[in-house]
Parts: C-alpha cells; structure tokens; sequence
C-alpha cells in the first residue's frame, strides 16, 4: 500500500493558494503570487522540504490554467464545478459559517435553514471531499498536513478516514461562536462541524477564548474532545516586510498624494478594511461625525481617512452595506466640511501602497470590529506609523488579547464611547502616544508568519 502514497511532507489545504491566474488578451496566461501569513509561513520550511499547497481554482484563469497543466512546483490547484463552489462558498461558508462564527445575523428574519440550504449544504460535503481526496493521494506516509478555516471544516475528519496515518492540523482563523449562538446551526450540520473538525489530532486558534468556545461548543454537542488537543497561536505582524515595503518609491508617492488631501498641519483618523459586515465601518463613521458634533474644537483640525475596500459583492448584503458607508461619509462631508476641509477622506479601491502611506501618517487607528479572529490591520499600523499612533480597538477583537493593555479600548456598539475615545487619542501626549506604540509593535511582531507557521508544524509533529 505504501507504493500508493505521494511524495509531499508537509501539506496545506485552503480555498485561496499561493497564486492565482489571469488569461491575457492573447490567450496566455498570467500569474499572480499572493501574499500573506500563509505564504510566509510555508516559505520558512524552505524549498526541498517537499511541501505542497493544495487550493481552489477560484476564476476561469485558475480554471483554464488547470485544464492547460500550468502551475507551480509545490501548488495542486483543484477545479472544483463552478456551482458547487459557489455553494459551498458563498451559500455555506461566507454566508452561513462566517454569519454564525462573527454572530452577524438579523435574528428575526435569518437565518432560515430550508431545502436550499440543504442542498448548498451537500455542496459543501462535496468541495471539502476533494480536498481530502487530493491530500490523501499527495502525502507521503506520516505527513503532516495543515488545514485552513472554515472552508474546510469537514476535511480533517475525511482525510482521517482515508489516511490514518497522517498528522492533521486545522487552524481556525476567525473567531468561534459561543454555544448559544452556534446552536443556532441545525443539530446535524452542527454535530457534522465539530465531529470534521475533530478529526484532526491538533486544532489551532487565534486567541484562547476563541478556542476556548470551540471547547465549550463540544462539550455540548459533540461529547468532548475525544483526543484533539488544542493550541493557541496568535499571528503577529510581520515587521520586517512592513518596514521595507513601506518605505519604497510608490508608498512616498501616495503619502503626497495623501498629505494634500488632508491640508496642512491636521490630525489623522486612519481604518484600513475590507468592506465586511464584521468590521463595523458604518458605526465607525457614526462615531467620528459624534466627535465632531460634540467637540467642535476638532472641526478642521483633523480628518478622518477611511479606507474601506470592496469585499463579496457577489453577495447583496454587501454591496448594500458599501452603499451605506459611501452615503454615510458623503453625509459627513456634506454636513461639517468647508471649502478647505473635508472631514472624511473615503477610498474604495483598494491600493495597497496607500494603506501603508495612511498607515505611516496615522496620528489614531480605529479599529473597532464588531467581532475580529485577531484584525492584523490593528497590529500593523503600530509597527509602520511614522510619529507613533494611538490605537482604539475593540474589545471584540481577537488582537485585543494582546493589545488590550495600551490600546483605548471600545464597546464596538457604543457610538458615543468611540466617540470619547478618539478625542482621548487625538488628545494624548505625543510622548504618551510614542510609548504607547513602541510597546504595541512589540506586542504585534511577537508572533511572526513563519514562526506562527513553524510553531504549529512543530506542535503537530511532537
């Protein structure tokens, strides 16, 4: 049988791979390599260590580069049907799973758990079945095999049918329900979760409450752990990365472009996101128009940049929701600016070069999710702010577990307490704030991406 196995040691499975693919006007393809925690993590082992990614083919380019036999060494790309991704994407995964585990639902209209769901729910089973189907034919015998999110919940518990001999690892990278809230998931599907997630000998966490709910969630439904042990990896920020980038040719040309934006001599509100449910944009917006009702002494004097960057369109909760805070901060600007002010400075496409410049000129971020597995964004700008900045954070956030202690922490919900808490960082002592921040980077780059990445393959492999 062992004649049967592949070549790979280590594995990672998720939705999104290291690369993705692009058909040109002349029909040839174009790739593209991602960035992110993940991929620096899987760097760290090095080339000859026989590590593959295994992901979705997410766009026809990605398609057409599987049915061409492109790709990278050390990257199987899965072409999963169009419409079953779709389902087990959109219709489970972003709209279920992530509504449930970010606590996001209007409880008196959803959600509804009817015969669609149901049958976007076998969807699912069956994008997490290839999944498992391909790592189980790529590992070599004893491979330790590390599995992403809430995509793939079930595949721990498939790949153990199929390969007992495998280390399996699943890391959680949002956070979880509490039992009351994930109780809401039909008992089935829920014992179904629990019982695919546990497959796995060892089971990743942002934070220890996230992991402890997981726990908690078990106890009730699914009868304990049985023998999964849990562990608890904060991903920090990584610095190096940050500091180089941040300072090329293209960032200084945005910081310019920023700066006449602003006007002279202003203090700056920075939030960098992605237009999600999640993150709480709009009460942000609400919030900063309090500050400048209530304390008029910051009209002029300060402008907030908020950069919200399209996320799920495809779904029209979404786009309703970008809606909202594109009228909001027009709403803003209608109301308090003047000919020379414009209190909220709004960018929806995203630019990565930019949000590092808003990061550096950042007097205050606000981050102020609703509920956040950990919110890079609040470790990131610490590390980058050129001055140092005063950060208000949710204490809904995952990174509040390590930030908590010199950040100005926020009831996400309480508009008029955000409120107060942005005139506190606006008005802290540059040196206050300056200390302030050197501890708060210190804090985020605690936990590298490939020392986050190695920790958990060593604690897998132990």
């Amino acid at each position: 049988m062992a004649s049967s196995f592949g070549a790979a040691q280590v594995l990672v499975a998720s939705n999104r791979g290291p690369v993705s693919y692009a058909v040109a006007d002349d029909g040839s393809l174009r790739s593209k390599r991602g960035g992110g925690g993940l991929v620096s993590g899987l760097s760290a082992i090095g080339p000859d260590s026989g590590a593959l990614w295994v992901c979705s083919a997410l766009s026809d380019g990605d398609r057409e580069a599987v049915r061409r036999g492109v790709g990278e060494d050390g990257v199987r790309m899965l072409d999963i049907p169009a419409d079953v991704h779709a389902d087990a994407y959109n219709g489970v995964a972003n709209s279920v799973l992530w509504f449930v585990h970010h606590m996001l639902y209007q409880t008196p209209l959803e959600p509804a758990f009817d015969a669609e769901f149901r049958h976007q729910w076998a969807s699912y089973e069956t994008y997490n079945r290839a999944f498992a189907r391909a790592l189980a034919e790529e590992a070599a015998e004893g491979a330790a095999v590390l599995v992403q999110d809430y995509h793939l919940t079930l595949v721990p518990g498939m790949l153990r049918e199929l390969r007992p001999d495998l280390r399996i690892g699943h890391f959680s990278h949002t956070p979880w329900a509490p039992p009351e809230y994930f109780a809401m998931l039909p008992d089935d599907i829920a014992r179904q979760v629990l019982r695919g997630m546990l497959g796995a000998d060892r089971l990743g966490f942002l934070t220890h409450r996230w992991a402890d709910a997981f726990t908690a969630c078990c106890e009730r439904f699914a009868g304990g752990l049985g023998g999964t042990r849990i562990g608890v990896h904060g991903l920090g920020a990584d610095a190096d990365f940050l500091r180089a980038r941040s300072h090329e040719a293209d960032v200084d040309e945005r910081m310019a472009a920023l700066r006449e934006e602003i006007g002279e001599g202003r203090r700056t509100v920075v939030r960098v996101d992605r237009t999600e449910l999640s993150k709480n944009i709009v009460r942000g917006l609400l919030a900063y128009r309090q500050l400048l009702e209530d304390r008029p002494e910051w009209r002029e004097r300060v402008v907030h940049l908020a950069f919200a960057y399209p996320s799920r369109q495809d779904l029209a909760v979404y786009r309703d929701y970008t809606a909202e805070v594109q009228r909001l901060a027009q709403e803003i600007n209608e109301q308090y600016g003047t000919p020379g002010w414009r209190p909220v400075v709004l960018h929806v496409r995203d630019d990565f070069a930019r949000s590092l410049a808003a990061y550096r000129l950042a007097d205050v971020a606000l981050v102020n999710p609703i509920r956040d597995g950990m919110n890079l964004v609040a470790k990131e700008v610490p590390v980058v702010s050129d001055a140092g900045c005063a950060l208000v954070l949710s204490r809904e956030a995952g990174a509040h577990e390590e930030l908590g202690e010199d950040a100005i922490t926020v009831n996400p919900y309480d508009v008029v307490q955000t409120a107060e808490a942005l005139h506190e960082a606006l008005s802290m002592r540059p040196e206050d704030r300056t200390e302030r921040c050197k501890r708060l980077a210190a804090a985020a780059t605690a936990l590298p991406p490939a020392r986050w990445f190695l920790d958990q393959l060593e604690a897998l492999r132990g």
